[in-house]
C-alpha cells in the first residue's frame, strides 16, 4: 500500500488529536489537559455505548476544544483531521475495552482495536513524513494500552515489566496486543515517533457502570445483587484515572520514542477486597440507605471463561526515567470515586440506557448464584455484572 505523501512541508500547530476522548479514560485526560491549559484538543470519537459527550459538558463551548464524531477506521476522515488541525501529537485511546463483551462479540474488538489502530498509524505516517523537519522532532504518537496483554500472574510471581512476554488470554487482550505490535512495527519500519503505555485497572469518575467499581456502587444503592466472579480472589493493580492522565502527559512530553512505559497505581487488591471497601464507604456515606450493611447484597457467581487470576504492574521504569509517581492511594482514590458517583446519579441514569440493560441481562442471566453472604436479590435483575 503506497502512501500519498505531500511534497510540500507543513508545520505543526499546538493542538493534539485525541481518539476516544469521550470515553472513561479519554474524557478524564481531556479534562485534565484543558484544565491545566496545555493547548487545544481535537477529540475524535464514534460515540458508541461507552462514549458519552456528557463527560465533557464542562468544556463543550471552550475555544480550545473541538469535537468530531467519527470512526477511527475512516481513513479519509482521519487524514482530513490531521491536515486541518496539524496536531503535534496523536493520543490514541479509542478501543473496545470490556472483556466480557469481547467474549460474546470479538469481531468489533478486532475491527476497532486492530484495524482502527492500523488506519491511524498509516494516516499519522503520511502526516509525519510531510511535516517540516523541526516539527518531525516534535511530533509524537502515543498509544494507550493495557496490562492485559501480558496475560496472568501467579500469586507469587513478580509484577509485569516492560520486557514481560505478551500472553493475552481474551479476545480483548489479544486485540490490544496486536495493536501494540503494530505500533512497534511502525516505529522500527517507518520511523514513526511512537510510544506505548500499558496501564493497570483504572477507576474514577465517568467510568461506564459495567466495570466493577461503578457497578457495585450503582447496584448497592438500588438494593441489587453485587455479583462477584468465582471466589473473588482475582487480583488487580488499581490506578486512579487522574494519576493515569498525569502519567500520560509526562510520557508525551519526556518519554523516549520507541519505548514502552508501564503505568500502575501500586495498589494490588482482590475483587472481593474492592467490593468490601466500596460497601464500607457506602455504609459510611449513605447511612440512611435501607440496604445497609451493603455487603449483605454480595453474591458469588459463575466465573467468566479464561478469567486472568492476577495482574500487577512494575512502574519503576516510568518512575526512574521520568520521575512520575501516583498521587492517590487506593483508599483516597476510591473515596473520591464513591463521592463522585453519589453526587452524579443523573449521569449514571443517563448512561444506563435500555441497550445497556439488555447487554447486562444477556451476559449475566445464565450465570446464576454460587454462594450468598446475607440476604440479597436474585441475579435475574437487569443491569448486573462485574469487572
Amino acid at each position: 500500500m503506497r502512501l500519498a505523501v505531500k511534497t510540500e512541508e507543513i508545520a505543526c500547530s499546538d493542538s493534539i488529536l485525541v481518539t476516544g476522548g469521550a470515553g472513561f479514560i479519554g474524557s478524564n485526560f481531556v479534562l485534565d489537559w484543558l484544565g491545566a491549559g496545555h493547548g487545544p484538543i481535537v477529540n475524535l470519537d464514534k460515540l458508541t455505548y461507552a462514549g458519552n459527550p456528557e463527560n465533557l459538558a464542562s468544556v463543550e463551548h471552550s475555544p480550545a476544544y473541538n469535537f468530531v464524531q467519527g470512526d477511527i477506521c475512516d481513513a479519509e476522515l482521519v487524514a482530513s483531521l490531521l491536515q486541518k488541525y496539524r496536531p503535534r501529537a496523536v493520543i490514541h485511546f479509542a478501543a473496545e475495552s470490556h472483556v466480557d463483551r469481547s467474549i460474546v462479540g470479538p469481531e468489533a474488538f478486532l475491527r476497532t482495536n486492530i484495524d482502527g489502530t492500523f488506519t491511524l498509524l498509516q494516516a499519522a505516517r503520511a502526516y509525519f513524513e510531510a511535516l517540516a523537519t523541526a516539527d518531525r522532532e516534535r511530533f509524537r504518537f502515543l498509544h494507550v494500552s493495557t496490562d492485559e496483554v501480558y496475560g496472568t500472574l501467579t500469586p507469587e510471581a513478580p509484577a509485569f515489566h516492560e520486557e514481560t512476554p505478551y500472553a493475552p488470554n481474551s479476545p480483548y487482550a489479544a486485540s490490544k496486543a496486536a495493536s501494540d505490535h503494530l505500533v512497534r512495527a511502525w516505529v522500527h519500519t517507518y520511523g514513526l515517533p511512537a510510544i506505548i503505555t500499558n496501564c493497570s485497572n483504572n477507576y474514577g469518575p465517568y467510568q461506564f457502570p459495567e466495570k466493577l467499581i461503578p457497578l457495585m456502587i450503582s447496584n448497592a444503592l438500588q438494593g441489587k445483587s453485587l455479583p462477584v466472579y468465582g471466589d473473588g480472589q482475582q487480583v488487580r493493580d488499581w490506578l486512579y484515572v487522574g494519576d493515569h492522565a498525569s502519567a500520560l502527559r509526562t510520557v508525551l512530553e519526556r518519554g523516549r520514542v520507541g519505548e514502552t512505559y508501564n503505568i500502575g497505581g501500586g495498589n494490588q487488591r482482590s475483587n472481593l477486597e474492592v467490593v468490601t471497601t466500596v460497601c464500607a464507604l457506602l455504609d459510611e456515606l449513605v447511612p440512611q440507605s435501607k440496604f445497609t450493611p451493603h455487603l449483605q447484597l454480595l453474591k458469588y457467581v459463575t466465573d467468566r471463561p479464561g478469567h486472568d487470576r492476577r495482574y500487577a504492574i512494575d512502574a519503576r521504569k516510568l518512575e526512574g526515567e521520568l520521575g512520575w509517581r501516583a498521587q492517590e492511594s487506593f483508599e483516597t482514590g476510591l473515596r473520591k470515586t464513591v463521592e463522585w458517583y453519589l453526587g452524579n446519579k443523573s449521569w449514571v441514569e443517563h448512561v444506563t440506557s435500555g441497550a445497556y440493560q439488555q447487554w447486562m441481562k444477556q451476559n449475566y442471566s445464565g450465570r446464576g448464584e454460587k454462594v450468598a453472604l446475607g440476604e440479597g436479590r436474585s441475579m435475574t435483575q437487569a443491569g448486573e455484572g462485574t469487572r
